[in-house]
């Protein structure tokens, strides 16, 4: 990919240790990006160091938990510090738990907020006020999910934390527009990918019944049945559509959350 339109952007990117997040970021880097790229998980200095040997562009890794106010401060103060500038955020941190309503934890419910929702706003906040104080415009790109459009079995807080993403989404564009920075939202369907994989088994283990027993892999074989594509998708077609809203051919579009999941949903 010889593309190099980012070039000389800094791209901040949460839960970019594998998956979606690992996708975005590389290719971002293949378009000549700095990148800042953030988990949780140590993994991500692993993920950044294969990234940054394949694409020789510069890498910030940091270990953060987007839930902790102070850290996310100083996720984005030391990237700002870094490279001097901050032209896109992608709030991609998110996770997932799947249990019958009557059985689920108090503390899975908020923890699924916390990462998912909650984490959303504290990047977009600090993400923006270094926006707004360059005064060059930016991109805010925020990751919820189908389940952001429609809930679905097992996963209240799942859904929740996904709607309320697109509803800081919409608020945040309004607010923002007059400073030239687009704020916009992806809902990715079913993608090969750690958490799909998670999905598939957890989610088997509770639909099994005495007269079907789902074995790795087989239930989601029958939800992509399900999809017009009759395919999953794939972390580097989700990066195109993040590519595509922070490029300047997305600066007319903001407050828009775009579904990317071979016609699962269409809406």
């Amino acid at each position: 990919m010889n593309n190099k339109r980012f070039e000389g952007y800094t791209v901040v990117i949460t839960g970019a240790c594998r998956g979606i997040g690992e996708g975005i970021a590389e290719r971002f880097a293949h378009e000549g990006a700095n990148l800042v790229m953030v988990s949780n998980a140590e993994r991500v200095n692993e993920t950044a160091a294969r990234i940054a040997d394949l694409t020789k562009v510069n890498i910030l890794p940091l270990v953060v938990d987007v839930t902790d106010e102070t850290a996310v401060q100083d996720l984005f103060s030391q990237a700002h510090a870094r490279f001097g500038r901050i032209d896109v955020s992608v709030q991609n941190a998110g996770v997932i738990t799947i249990d019958h309503f009557d059985r689920m934890p108090r503390a899975d419910f908020d923890r699924v907020i916390q990462v998912n929702t909650t984490g959303v706003w504290l990047c977009c906040r600090e993400a923006a006020k270094y926006m707004v104080n360059a005064k060059q415009g930016g991109r805010l790109i925020n990751t919820s999910s189908g389940q952001g459009r429609q809930g679905f079995i097992y996963t209240p807080h799942y859904a929740a934390s996904k709607m309320g993403v697109i509803g800081i989404t919409q608020s945040l564009a309004h607010e923002l527009a007059s400073h030239g920075i687009t704020v916009n939202a992806i809902c990715p369907g079913i993608i090969e990918s750690e958490m799909w994989a998670y999905n598939d088994r957890v989610w088997g283990e509770i639909l099994s019944t005495p007269q079907k027993t789902y074995r790795e892999g087989e239930l989601m074989a029958e939800w992509v049945e399900g999809i017009p594509m009759k395919r999953a998708g794939t972390p580097s077609e989700v990066a195109g559509l993040v590519t595509f809203l922070a490029s300047d051919d997305a600066r007319y579009i903001t407050g828009q959350s775009i579904n990317v999941d071979g016609g699962l949903i269409m809406s």
